[in-house]
């Protein structure tokens, strides 16, 4: 779940079979969609929200990343009161027996954070959507959709093999021949290896899953015999 600290809505919030940093990721870039880029982005040191990947993308955003001091339960105590008023008031008086799926639970959850959302609370006389709004004019909206798409690619370094494939999260992917041998910069979305891309002088040249026998019968340009003896 995020929170936003001024008006205490709830701007972001799933269930996920896995707690890891994809699906966090894309809960962060539901929020920022719906209700703007948040200027500091304050998150616990666990795997999910310490790493690299969620740095590029804050960085990207313009958003700075702040970490909890380690074992210091106080400084999460907003959004652990958050789950703790969720469970009181919707997990607990659920018969999740008869509940058919994850989706089915998560339109649930959208359904409790509404309310909450529309909900005067007791420590600022507003509900948390009224207290948003009052400040809506300052808060920064991404540029368009394809930009916010780019700034929460993952990036990797790879290196191009000499039969012009990558290596990329277990799987092998055809690359562009004129890259090979060379180190380049892999981005891709989360949970969507076929968005992934190369990115290079501003260019985007996609990447596509390696048929190893066509890949076996491509011709490619011989490197360039150079003579040294012939060299100044």
């Amino acid at each position: 779940m995020i929170l936003d600290d001024h008006s205490r809505m709830i701007v972001g919030g799933r269930l996920y079979y896995q707690e890891n940093a994809a699906n966090f990721q894309k809960t962060l870039k539901d929020a920022i969609a719906a209700y703007g880029i948040p200027n500091k982005l304050y998150v616990d040191n666990g795997s999910p929200y310490s790493n690299e990947q969620l740095s590029f993308i804050c960085g990207s955003v313009g958003t700075v990343l702040l970490h909890t001091p380690v074992r210091d339960g106080a400084s999460k105590g907003k959004v652990e009161r958050n789950f703790r008023t969720l469970k009181e008031r919707w997990l607990y008086g659920l018969d999740v027996s008869q509940i058919q799926g994850l989706e089915e639970f998560n339109r649930l959850l959208s359904e409790y954070i509404r309310r909450h959302n529309t909900t005067k609370h007791g420590g600022t006389g507003l509900s948390p959507l009224e207290r948003y709004m009052a400040t809506n004019g300052r808060i920064r909206r991404p540029q368009s959709r394809e930009w916010l798409d780019e700034a929460f690619h993952n990036r990797v370094v790879r290196n191009v093999n000499r039969d012009a494939t990558v290596r990329l999260l277990n799987e092998c992917y055809d690359a562009p021949m004129q890259f090979i041998g060379q180190k380049v910069e892999v981005r891709f979305l989360p949970g969507d290896t076929g968005s992934a891309y190369i990115l290079y002088g501003g260019q985007h040249y996609p990447l596509r899953l390696t048929d190893r026998v066509a890949n076996g019968r491509t011709k490619r340009q011989a490197a360039l015999s150079i003579d040294y003896a012939k060299e100044g």
